[in-house]
């Protein structure tokens, strides 16, 4: 498709993507595997998710990313330490979840001083105009 479609009816959403732009972040545990793999799990729960698999990574020298798989969809992130900036992404499929909730575990987590929110319905049907 090489053209923006729009959409007429948003009561076909399949998923809602949170993808979280984390900035100034304050932790000393900014680059501890083991801290943000928990962080997450337990961001997960809050949002009342059901983990299935968890996979994280460290990279050489720093940086981590990984990803909670949740029956509901995921919860993923990847840091740049060096930049006190992290990338989450929280995808949940159906009503069951609160995304929000998950979000504010990490933001605190993270002591991040600012940090944005961008919403984006997945599996919208398209209408062509």
């Amino acid at each position: 498709m090489t053209h923006a479609e729009e959409y007429q009816d948003i009561s076909h959403v399949l998923g809602t993507q949170l993808a979280v732009e984390l900035y100034d972040c304050r932790t000393s545990n900014f680059d501890d595997l083991e801290w943000i793999q928990k962080t997450l799990v337990d961001a997960a729960l809050q949002a009342r998710a059901t983990i299935i698999n968890v996979v994280f990574h460290k990279f050489n020298p720093i940086g981590i990313s990984g990803v909670v798989v949740i029956a509901e969809s995921h919860l993923a992130i990847h840091t740049w330490p060096e930049h006190k900036y992290a990338a989450v992404d929280v995808f949940t499929c159906g009503d069951l979840l609160d995304g929000n909730l998950a979000i504010s575990h990490i933001a605190e987590r993270f002591e991040s001083l600012r940090y944005v929110v961008k919403k984006i319905d997945r599996g919208l049907s398209p209408v062509r105009r």
